[in-house]
């Protein structure tokens, strides 16, 4: 079964990125010295980094306030340390949360001298601002995401998902080949963005590789296919607040 849905796809190579001696990053919306009037949001999603650090580099410490930041670690180790005391190191299968509110500073250090560090980092836009900093962690095992898009952050609490101060739920899955991934969005007011982590999807009429996205709206129902096997990460925001 077909349905109707308006994608905007973006490709891994149309990303704006920042290369450096320590850092390369990738970025689905302007930041930094990229910007792009086509890609500035998508909704209350702000910002789509997806970074790779060289062994024992990172950045140092920095300021942020209003926002949710969440980072999710694909690759490597990364250690984390902020100015509300909070400070560990984060390994694959962790996912974090941070409400920079009314102003955090925070680190990011690739905690390995001989790894190279690959996570992404995803900024939203509160539904307040001015919120007291937060910060929560949890630890997702593949068995989790095992043939489902799991919900792994969401604004309504819950023992299995982080909490983010926002309308907004990141569903994370892991696909063996062949397998149909099927997702309905709450109401056509979300839009749904899509990003492969690794392997090939196929939507409507194109297909999908590691690092490229889609941004997905104006459906009640969004069907993919897993073409080889694949991990993705949707992220549904309302596209219809700012």
């Amino acid at each position: 079964m077909s349905y109707v849905m308006q994608v905007d796809r973006i490709d891994s190579e149309e990303r704006g990125v920042t290369q450096n001696e320590w850092l390369q990053s990738k970025h689905t919306y302007s930041f930094g010295n990229y910007y792009n009037l086509k890609r500035l949001n998508f909704g209350t999603l702000s910002v789509f980094n997806d970074d790779i650090v060289e062994p024992g580099k990172g950045f140092k410490a920095h300021r942020h306030d209003n926002m949710e930041i969440i980072t999710i670690v694909l690759d490597g180790a990364l250690e984390h340390r902020d100015s509300s005391g909070h400070h560990g190191i984060l390994k694959v299968g962790d996912v974090q949360r941070m409400t920079a509110g009314t102003g955090i500073e925070h680190s990011e250090n690739n905690a390995s001298l001989d790894t190279k560090a690959h996570f992404l980092q995803i900024w939203i836009y509160p539904q307040e601002r001015d919120l007291e900093p937060g910060y929560e962690l949890k630890t997702f095992t593949d068995e989790t995401f095992k043939n489902t898009l799991f919900p792994i952050i969401s604004n309504i609490h819950s023992e299995t998902a982080l909490f983010i101060h926002q309308d907004a739920t990141f569903y994370m899955g892991h696909f063996d080949a062949n397998q149909t991934i099927q997702h309905r969005p709450s109401s056509k007011k979300y839009g749904d963005y899509l990003f492969v982590i690794e392997g090939e999807v196929q939507l409507g009429d194109s297909r999908f590789k590691a690092g490229d996205s889609a941004q997905i709206t104006q459906t009640d129902q969004i069907e993919m296919q897993a073409k080889t096997a694949s991990k993705i990460l949707l992220i549904e925001v309302s596209v219809n607040t700012l």
